[in-house]
């Protein structure tokens, strides 16, 4: 069974008198393990499709179906619980949180889950180490760079230990050896069983996957 599977998945919004189509029945499925990336012009629907995804956005048709959850038959309460158990992200405005340090900022997902004190502490003290900024725990988003608050934003994606890790053009704001650096860490992520779908209009960065998904004007073409 994939982890991910749509079915005639379908997104407008009102446009004037009547409906502007950012996805048509787009069938996806994307198995356990793999790394994916989305690609396609400007408007194609590529970000429309992660945050549906990533459950930002519930307001669709069709069918969209997580690890074997139908997701548009859960209450709120129930599709927020499934979305931070199983899913982190990526963004490539980094979205990390500006009053708070590095440690915080990776501390938050694991409060959401209720995790106790003292093994939080041990699991972002691991974290840190593992991602090589220890050094910049203290620190604030705006006392780094562009790539060291990228690499915080992949560290904290990861630090619950979701299922999927959803990034949408997750090198955008960088220069090309912090972009491969990103990438090369995603590639480590995937080798050691995660499942990665990435927005990108890189094909550099496309090609760390194992496969590519065209969207043009709301449809899968490839």
């Amino acid at each position: 069974m994939p982890l991910i599977r749509t079915e005639k998945l379908t997104k407008s919004v009102p446009q004037g008198g009547g409906r502007l189509w950012l996805l048509r029945d787009v069938d996806l499925e994307v198995a356990d393990g793999e790394f994916v990336s989305i690609m396609g012009p400007s408007g194609a629907g590529k970000t429309t499709l992660l945050h549906i995804l990533g459950m930002h956005d519930g307001d669709f048709e069709g069918s969209y179906s997580l690890d074997g959850t139908r997701v548009e038959s859960l209450a709120p309460k129930q599709r927020a619980d499934l979305q931070r158990r199983s899913i982190g992200f990526v963004f490539q405005s980094y979205h990390l949180i500006d009053d708070l340090t590095v440690a915080e900022n990776l501390d938050v997902p694991l409060r959401y889950r209720d995790v106790p004190k003292r093994e939080r502490e041990s699991i972002v003290a691991d974290v840190l180490d593992r991602f090589r900024i220890v050094a910049k725990k203290g620190l604030y988003p705006a006392q780094l760079s562009g790539g060291q608050q990228q690499l915080v934003g992949v560290a904290r994606a990861i630090i619950s230990n979701p299922k999927i890790i959803l990034a949408d053009e997750p090198t955008g704001n960088l220069h090309s050896d912090q972009a491969r650096e990103i990438m090369e860490l995603f590639r480590t992520l995937h080798q050691a069983g995660t499942t990665i779908v990435q927005v990108t209009h890189s094909e550099e960065n496309a090609a760390f996957g194992d496969r590519v998904i065209r969207l043009h004007d709301g449809r899968v073409v490839k």
